[in-house]
C-alpha cells in the first residue's frame, strides 16, 4: 500500500512516496452503499486501465444517490432514508472496508468525505432534508467510528461535502469534525470540499487543511469559475496544492433544472483551464451515473415530505443519468487521463499562471509557465497575440489526444506583438512554445 499524499515542496504540486504525484480523481460518492463486489471489480480495473489514481467516496451514504437494489447503510434504519445514528451497522463498515482493501491493492489513493453537508446543522442540504442531521451527541461516536474504519488506508480526508461556511451552526460543527479526525487518524492530510462555485473557506479551516479544493460544478453560466477560483486559491496563503475536485461532470444536467447537458468539449475546457490557472496538484473527473451510479429502469430516489412542502426528488434536479455501465466509459475520462501524462511528462513541475503574456482573448484563454516552456490553452481556435518578441520560440499545437502540429509565428515590432496562426485541429488545443536551441 501506498503512503499518504504530501505537498511537495513548492506548495503547488503533490508528492506520493517521495515522487511526484498527480491527482486524477473520478467521484464515485455513492460506493459503499450501491454498488456490488462484481461492478466494484470491474469499475477498478477500468479505472485503473485508464490511468485514475484517486477515488473521491462518501463514507456515509450519499444523500441525492440513485437507488439500489440491496442498498447498504451505515446505521439502522427504519425506511431506508432516515438514520438512528445512535446504531451503526458494523457489516456496512466491514463491507466499506474490503472495498478500499480492494482499491488500495489495485494503486487507488482514496479521498473519503467525513461528513456530507446533509448532515450538519445549518446547510444548505439541511434545509432541504432537515431529518438526517446528526444530533450533536452523535458527532463523536459516528467520527470515531470513521476514523478507526478506514485510515489504515492513509486516505485524503475530505472533512466536509458539498458544504458551505455560511453559517456559525455549520462551522463549530466542522471545526469539531475536523479536531476529531485530527485526534482519531492523526498524521493524514485533510482538505474540504466546497459547494459549487464558491470561494468561502473560512481562515481556521484554510489553516487546517493540507490541499485546497474547489468545485466549479454544474452551473451552465458560471463554468468561469474553473479559472477564477483557481486563481482565488492559488493566491491563498500559506500556499497549498490546489484541485478543482468537482468540475462539471460528464452528461451531467445543468443545475436548477435547466435543459442541457455538459459534454466531452465542456469538462475538457474546465480540465485545462483549471490546471493552467492555479490548479495544477490534480483534477477530479467525473461521470453523471458514475456518482450516483445508476441503473437502468431503477426509479429516482425521493425525499421524505418537509412540513408545509411537496415531495422533491434528491439533489438540484439535475436530468436523468444513463446508466452506470455506459457512463463510466464516455469519452471525457480519456482526456483526464491524457491531461496526467502530460502533466508528469514535465516531471510532475508546477504550472504558473502567465496571463500577462496574452494580447487577446484572456480570460477565457490561460496560459502557464512551466519551467522555460510556455503552455497555452486555446479553447476555440483563432490566431493569438502575445505580448513582445517572441521570435526565440517555437510554436506547437497539441490537439490534446496526442497529435502535434507546427504554428506559424509572426513578430510584428512595431505593434510589439508576435502573432501565432491557426493550428490545423477542428476543436481546442494546447499550444506549447519552447525556446530555440541556444536560447
Amino acid at each position: 500500500m501506498h503512503g499518504p499524499i504530501a505537498a511537495a515542496p513548492d506548495g503547488r504540486t503533490l508528492l506520493r512516496d517521495g515522487a511526484p504525484f498527480f491527482w486524477l480523481a473520478d467521484t464515485c460518492w455513492s460506493a459503499f452503499t450501491s454498488i456490488s463486489d462484481r461492478e466494484w471489480e470491474d469499475y477498478l480495473d477500468l479505472r485503473a486501465e485508464q490511468g485514475f489514481t484517486v477515488l473521491q467516496l462518501n463514507t456515509l451514504a450519499q444523500w441525492d444517490r440513485c437507488n439500489a437494489p440491496g442498498d447498504r447503510h451505515p446505521f439502522a434504519t427504519p425506511d431506508g432514508i432516515c438514520y438512528d445514528f445512535t446504531r451503526p451497522d458494523p457489516a456496512y463498515f466491514a463491507h466499506a472496508r474490503a472495498m478500499c482493501r480492494t482499491a488500495v491493492e489495485k494503486g487507488f489513493t482514496l479521498a473519503l468525505v467525513v461528513m456530507w453537508c446533509n448532515y450538519v446543522p445549518d446547510t444548505w442540504a439541511a434545509r432541504i432534508f432537515p431529518e438526517n442531521v446528526m444530533p450533536e451527541d452523535c458527532v463523536e461516536p459516528v467520527v470515531r467510528t470513521i476514523c478507526e474504519n478506514f485510515r489504515e488506508f492513509a486516505p485524503v480526508w475530505i472533512v466536509s461535502g458539498d458544504t458551505d461556511f455560511k453559517s456559525e451552526a455549520a462551522c463549530t460543527r466542522y471545526r469539531q469534525v475536523t479536531e476529531l479526525v485530527e485526534q482519531y487518524a492523526p498524521g493524514l492530510p485533510k482538505a474540504y470540499h466546497i459547494c459549487g462555485r464558491s470561494d468561502d473557506l473560512p481562515d481556521w479551516f484554510a489553516r487546517h487543511a493540507d490541499f485546497y479544493l474547489y468545485q466549479s460544478g454544474h452551473n451552465r453560466a458560471g463554468q468561469d469559475c474553473a479559472f477564477t477560483l483557481a486563481e482565488h486559491f492559488a493566491a491563498l496563503q500559506p500556499r497549498r496544492p490546489v484541485i478543482n475536485s468537482e468540475p462539471c461532470y460528464e452528461q451531467m444536467g445543468y443545475s436548477h433544472k435547466e435543459y442541457g447537458r455538459f459534454r466531452r468539449q465542456e469538462t475538457r475546457r474546465a480540465l485545462w483551464q483549471s490546471l493552467l490557472a492555479g490548479a495544477c496538484a490534480g483534477i477530479t473527473y467525473g461521470a453523471h451515473g458514475v456518482w450516483n451510479w445508476q441503473r437502468e429502469g431503477v426509479p429516482a430516489r425521493k425525499l421524505v415530505r418537509v412540513p408545509g412542502q411537496p415531495p422533491a426528488t434528491f439533489g438540484e434536479g439535475f436530468l436523468r443519468a444513463l446508466p452506470w455501465e455506459r457512463a463510466v466509459r464516455f469519452p471525457g475520462a480519456a482526456d483526464y487521463a491524457f491531461a496526467r501524462q502530460f502533466m508528469l511528462q514535465g516531471g510532475g513541475e508546477a504550472l504558473v499562471p502567465c496571463q500577462e503574456i496574452l494580447a487577446a482573448y484572456a480570460p477565457q484563454v490561460r496560459a502557464a509557465r512551466r519551467g522555460r516552456q510556455v503552455l497555452i490553452y486555446l479553447p476555440v481556435n483563432a490566431p493569438l497575440p502575445l505580448q513582445g518578441d517572441w521570435s526565440g520560440y517555437t510554436a506547437t499545437a497539441l490537439d490534446l489526444n496526442g497529435t502535434e502540429a507546427r504554428v506559424p509565428l509572426t513578430v510584428d515590432l512595431q505593434q510589439e506583438q508576435t502573432l501565432l496562426g491557426m493550428h490545423p485541429f477542428y476543436e481546442d488545443a494546447l499550444l506549447i512554445l519552447q525556446p530555440k536551441q541556444g536560447n
